[in-house]
C-alpha cells in the first residue's frame, strides 16, 4: 500500500470527528467567504497571506452604486483583481520551483542510501517525501480555491452592476501560471511512485521504514492535504455541466480514496 494512502487512513477518523463537531455547531450553513476564512486560518502559516482577499473584493462590490460611473468602478475592480492574480502567480511559481528542487534532492538521497538498505535513513527520507507530497497537494488546492473565489466574486460583480465581466476575465485567468497545475500534478504522481518503490510491501525493513515515515509526518500538512483533496473534488462537482467556469476533473491518484473516507468538503459550492 502506498504511504500516502496509509497516512490518509490513519487520520481519517479524527478528521471525520472534527467535521461532525462542526456540523453540530451549524458550520454547514457557512457561506463561501466564511469557509474560505476558516481554511486560510487552518492552512500553513506562511501561506495565509497568499490567498484571495475575498472579503476586500466583496466590500468593494457592495460599495459600487448605480450612480458611480461604471467605467471607473470597473477599472478599480479589475485593478484589484489583477493585483491578486499577480500575487497568486508569484507564490505558485515560487512554490513549484521549490518543490521541483526538493524532489530532485530527495531522489539523489535515495540513490545514495539504496545500496546500504539503511532503514533509519529510508524512514527519514520517507517522512520528508510524505511531507512534500502533502504540500504539493495543498498547492493544487491553492489553485482551485483561488480560482473558485475569483469566479464567485466576478459573479457578484456582474449581478450588482449588470455587467458582463466574468466571462472575459475568467478566460484570462485560465491562461495564468497559478491555474496551470499540470506540472505540479505530475510531481505529485511521481512522488507517490517514488514512495511505492521505496517501500515495497514484501520487504520487512522497508515496511518498518514506511510506518516510521507515516507516524512522523507533520500532522498540520496531512490534515490540510486531506481537506484539500476533498475540497478539490467538491469544487469540481459544483456544476452538472462543463462550461467556461468549470474546473477540470480531479486526476490525482488519491481521488478515489476520498469516497471510502467519506470526508465532507470544507468549501461548499453555493
Amino acid at each position: 500500500m502506498a504511504t500516502s494512502v496509509t497516512t490518509l487512513r490513519i487520520y481519517a477518523g479524527s478528521l471525520r470527528e472534527r467535521e461532525r463537531e462542526r456540523e453540530r455547531e451549524g458550520d454547514r450553513a457557512m457561506k463561501f467567504g466564511k469557509r474560505l476564512k476558516r481554511q486560510i486560518e487552518e492552512s500553513l502559516p506562511e501561506w495565509r497571506d497568499k490567498f484571495l482577499c475575498y472579503k476586500d473584493l466583496k466590500k468593494l462590490v457592495k460599495l459600487i452604486s448605480a450612480t458611480q460611473p461604471p467605467a471607473k468602478a470597473e477599472a478599480e475592480f479589475i485593478c484589484l483583481l489583477d493585483s491578486e492574480i499577480d500575487k497568486f502567480n508569484a507564490f505558485f511559481v515560487d512554490q513549484e520551483e521549490e518543490f521541483i528542487i526538493r524532489q530532485m534532492e530527495l531522489q539523489e538521497r535515495i540513490k545514495m542510501v539504496a545500496a546500504t538498505s539503511a532503514a533509519a535513513e529510508f524512514g527519514r527520507i520517507g517522512t520528508e517525501m510524505v511531507n512534500l507530497h502533502g504540500e504539493m497537494v495543498l498547492l493544487v488546492n491553492y489553485s482551485s480555491v483561488n480560482y473558485t473565489g475569483l469566479a464567485k466574486i466576478l459573479k457578484k460583480y456582474d449581478k450588482r452592476t449588470g455587467g458582463l465581466l466574468r466571462l472575459p476575465f475568467i478566460e484570462k485567468v485560465l491562461e495564468q501560471p497559478f491555474f496551470t497545475t499540470d506540472l505540479i500534478s505530475k510531481l505529485v504522481k511521481e512522488c507517490e511512485s517514488t514512495m511505492d518503490s521505496m517501500f515495497p510491501a514484501a520487504a520487512a525493513a522497508a515496511t518498518a521504514a514506511r510506518e516510521e515515515a507515516v507516524m512522523m509526518v507533520e500532522q498540520r500538512v496531512f490534515r490540510n492535504a486531506v481537506a484539500a483533496l476533498v475540497t478539490m473534488q467538491e469544487l469540481r462537482r459544483g456544476s452538472s455541466t462543463y462550461g467556461h467556469f468549470s474546473l477540470p476533473p480531479l486526476t490525482l491518484p488519491d481521488a478515489d480514496l476520498l469516497h471510502s473516507l467519506q470526508l465532507p468538503s470544507p468549501i461548499p459550492i453555493l
